[in-house]
Parts: C-alpha cells; structure tokens; sequence
C-alpha cells in the first residue's frame, strides 16, 4: 500500500517522493495549484444557496487559492488541509492579504485521516488528487460521510476518452459510480482546451525556471528536477489529447 508521502508526491506528479522537500521552490510561481476557484464558485452559486452560515471544506487545499476566493467572493467559512506546511503557510498568508482571514481556517493534515473525524460540512472540495483516497467509489463514499444529508460535493478529476491508452473512467462509468454511492450530478464543467493549454504553458514555464536553479544549486540532483519536468509535460500531454479536465457538482440524494 502506497505511503501517504507517495501518494502525495503522485497527486503533484512527481515520481519520488525524494522531490517533496523542493516542491515549494518548483511550485513557488503558482497559487492555484489545480481546480479553478472561478468554476467552483460558479457551481455554488448555481446550485445552492449560499449564506454566511455555509461551512465549506477543502481538502488537499494546496496554497489555499479555491478557499480564499470562496470566503471573498460568497462570505461563507472554509476550512483548508492540505499536508504541506509550506503550502498552509502560504495560504493563510493569502487569506490575511485578501481580507478573508477571519473566515478561512487552515491545518497540515492527512486527508485520507480527516475524512474519517471532519463532519458536518454543507460543500465538501476535493481537487485533482487522483487516487489519494481510494477508488473513484471508495473516495465518494469517504467524501460523503464529512457532508450533512442533502450536502454537496465538489472533484476535480477528469473524463477519460473512449480507447485512449490510459485509465481514467469516462463519463458514462463515473454516472455509474454516482448511481451507486447515492449521490446525483447536477452539472459538470468541461475545460476549456484552449484556456487550459495557455495555463499549461504559462506554468510549465515558471515550473522549468525553477528547475533550472535547482539544477544549477544542486547539480548532483539534476535528474530529479529533469524527471519532474518530464513528468508534468506527459500529464499536460494527457491532459490536452487523451482526458478531459472536469469539474463536478453532486448532491447528497
């Protein structure tokens, strides 16, 4: 069974767990590390009434980018955890400069421990982390267990297309998992390609910036930097010809 340090380096692409300690140099250009804060706020506001009373958890939170626009721009409580210290730093650094910091709570933690002891949520987020908690299925069934009945959940994930050369379900099978776990879809948001080749590429640019400084103060570990780099260009790769990037809205039924 894969450490949680493992599935941490996976779920930023990284192929050892040996680059955790620089991730937040190589990531340092970058707020939002994954789902867009713009489409979630998009998808609550839709779909459910939004009162300061609301309680939002964001799991694997990364520098926080989705909780501070959601406590901006809606006025309800977030709680980030996210298991890079760094990276909460970050975040609630980012709370107190947007003015939010009274409504945003932040903690280093395991996410595979907090959804068994977080409870009682409205919205639960859980934003392209793969695997980190089990199965499609099993993660549905862990998420709904932190929501209130009729609460909502929000994942980032992606579509797989019908014969590609790697597994992700499609939109048929998750349908299927939804029926299943009890939960209903009430619209997903397809990226955009041609946005998200501009974000690609603007990140990979900042990202490969980063590398090339590391490689310079650390010579001895250019591999890993490199291999970094050649990991994140096959994931946009995949990305951009063989997955569609989603956003989902579900509700407790």
């Amino acid at each position: 069974m894969a450490t949680i340090e493992e599935k941490l380096a996976k779920s930023l692409t990284a192929e050892t767990t040996e680059l955790i300690p620089y991730l937040p140099y190589l990531l340092q250009d970058l707020w939002d590390l994954g789902s867009s804060p713009r489409d979630i706020v998009h998808l609550m506001s839709k779909h459910m009434k939004v009162t300061r009373d609301i309680k939002v958890l964001d799991l694997a939170c990364g520098k926080g980018a989705v909780s501070v626009y959601i406590a901006r721009e809606m006025g309800c409580s977030v709680k980030g955890i996210d298991l890079m210290p760094d990276f909460i730093a970050d975040a609630s650094q980012k709370s107190r400069q947007h003015g939010v910091e009274s409504l945003c709570e932040f903690a280093v933690g395991d996410i595979t421990e907090a959804v068994l002891t977080e409870k009682g949520y409205d919205v639960v987020i859980l934003g392209a982390v793969g695997d980190v908690l089990g199965s499609p299925e099993e993660t549905i069934i862990k998420l709904k267990n932190t929501i209130k009945p009729k609460g909502y959940l929000i994942i980032d994930d992606a579509y797989g297309q019908k014969g590609a050369s790697i597994d992700y379900l499609t939109r048929a099978e998750w349908l299927d998992i939804f029926e299943k776990t009890g939960v209903g879809l009430l619209e997903d948001l397809i990226v955009d390609e041609d946005e998200l080749k501009g974000i690609n590429d603007e990140q990979q640019g900042h990202i490969a910036k980063r590398a090339a400084e590391l490689k310079h103060q650390y010579p001895e570990s250019a591999w890993l930097f490199d291999s970094y780099l050649q990991s994140q260009q096959a994931e946009v790769n995949q990305l951009e010809n063989e997955i569609s990037g989603v956003t989902m809205i579900l509700k407790d039924m």
